[in-house]
């Protein structure tokens, strides 16, 4: 019979009664002080400081409940009157699976219970394989175990010794003294990573913008952190070995445009990266997602924007819904006064009964403050734009000049002013166009309702 997963956990139960299992408790933890700083590209640092009774001469010290996936390369350990001699990282987990891997080649006991009668039986059987299936020789008969329906209970007679409960790291020390003190370890791993979402509440009346930010942690390294001093960092550091590429400008988002800003934060620098401290330790659980709050601001002046960018040669052979659009400013006067991780901004606009209803998203990268921004939130229902491009001529031989000409049709009853950038695949393939120059031809039109 191939053991079932309940028969393996009753297995885990008997076998695992022995003091390799004192660490049962979830909340337990060999953790000392532990702060972690999270970065942007899926990197974290872990820096863990523990008191622990070192002896003299050589030995070997324990660290559990370290990252799962801990990069071994990157650790470095610090304690008085000490030196590293060795490291190792034990990475096989006590599970039943690998508990049954570990005893081939060993003899356990089968504990089968009558269904009938509640009567036990106990067999000792040497486990042969786990290929595919469970394996024994009993006596002088082979087995394969299998789901008969039979309740069947694997006991362990140990637990193998290179088999941990919990990710341990193991050092082995040349210390000139015996005693207590605090030793530190600290190691770059992968698993945990931060990402921002900002949820902004518009009123159109008042011309404002009510938003929050929220910084959403994940953990997935096979460890829990345990109140942890935890530190965001808005970056992509280089890992890999490699030098930074400059890639060149990348393609301009639909709808989503950023007048990068000059004003310095009021935020911790690391190099050119900000930092973004939790206020408070929390407890970053492995298979955890966890939001924390970064930003709340008020009454932030706002204003709703139509708009479409339209290639430089583009015709429309029929008119095309126009973007709406929401500008505001991260400034520190008349803004959010904040820089911004990169993100999404989830926008939402209150109906007549007062409930805030979805009106669209869009993404931001890491945006300085003093910046403006316009994002789009989606189509404008009721207002469409149709270009025709009349003539093109040459001026110099990077610069032409073309006349276009726009219609906009609007579907209600206010005055609506329509940004229009007649620039758009221009931007992105002609880069002997100086900023000044593509200014100056960006369009803007003002339109009525049956107004063309």
């Amino acid at each position: 019979m191939t053991i079932r997963a309940t028969a393996i956990a009753a297995v885990s139960a008997v076998a695992l009664t022995t003091a390799a299992l004192a660490q049962a408790d979830p909340e337990a933890t060999a953790q000392g002080d532990v702060s972690v700083t999270i970065y942007n590209n899926g990197q974290s640092l872990v820096q863990d400081v523990r008191r622990l009774d070192i002896p003299a001469g050589r030995s070997t010290i324990a660290f559990p409940d370290v990252s799962a996936m801990i990069r071994p390369e990157t650790l470095s350990f610090a304690a008085e009157g000490t030196a590293i001699v060795e490291q190792n990282f034990d990475f096989d987990l006590l599970t039943p699976q690998k508990l049954m891997e570990k005893a081939v080649g060993q003899e356990v006991t089968l504990l089968r219970t009558n269904p009938a009668t509640g009567q036990e039986t106990r067999e000792r059987a040497t486990v042969l394989s786990t290929a595919g299936g469970v394996v024994i020789r009993v006596g002088e008969r082979i087995e394969v175990l299998r789901d008969d329906g039979l309740p069947v209970r694997v006991i362990f007679d140990r637990v193998p010794p290179n088999l941990r409960a919990r990710p341990t790291l193991s050092v082995t020390l040349e210390s000139r003294r015996a005693g207590s003190r605090p030793a530190s370890i600290r190691y770059l791993t992968p698993g945990l990573g931060w990402s921002s979402d900002y949820v902004a509440l518009y009123d159109e009346a008042k011309g404002t913008i009510d938003m929050q930010g929220w910084v959403t942690l994940t953990n997935t390294t096979g460890t829990t952190f345990h109140a942890a001093n935890t530190l965001l960092v808005a970056g992509n550091p280089n890992t890999g070995g490699g030098s930074a590429v400059y890639r060149g400008r990348p393609a301009p988002a639909a709808g989503r445009t950023t007048v990068p800003g000059t004003e310095t934060a009021d935020r911790e620098r690391l190099g050119d990266f900000y930092l973004y401290p939790i206020a408070e330790r929390t407890t970053i659980a492995n298979n955890q997602t966890k939001q924390v709050s970064f930003l709340d601001v008020q009454g932030v002046p706002a204003r709703k924007v139509y708009g479409r960018t339209v290639d430089w040669l583009a015709s429309d052979a029929q008119p095309v819904n126009v973007l709406s659009q929401i500008a505001f400013s991260s400034s520190r006067e008349g803004g959010l006064g904040d820089a911004l991780p990169a993100g999404t901004v989830r926008f939402y606009q209150r109906d007549r009964a007062g409930n805030p209803q979805f009106i669209g998203e869009n993404r931001i990268g890491h945006t300085p403050m003093g910046s403006e921004m316009t994002l789009a939130t989606g189509e404008a229902f009721d207002i469409t734009l149709q270009a025709e491009v009349e003539s093109r001529d040459r001026i110099t031989s990077d610069e032409y000049e073309r006349m276009a000409r726009y219609r906009v049709r609007i579907d209600g009853e206010l005055e609506r002013t329509i940004e229009v950038d007649p620039l758009g695949d221009l931007l992105a393939h002609d880069d002997a166009l100086h900023a000044d120059q593509r200014q100056a031809r960006a369009g803007r039109g003002r339109a009525c309702p049956g107004r063309a």
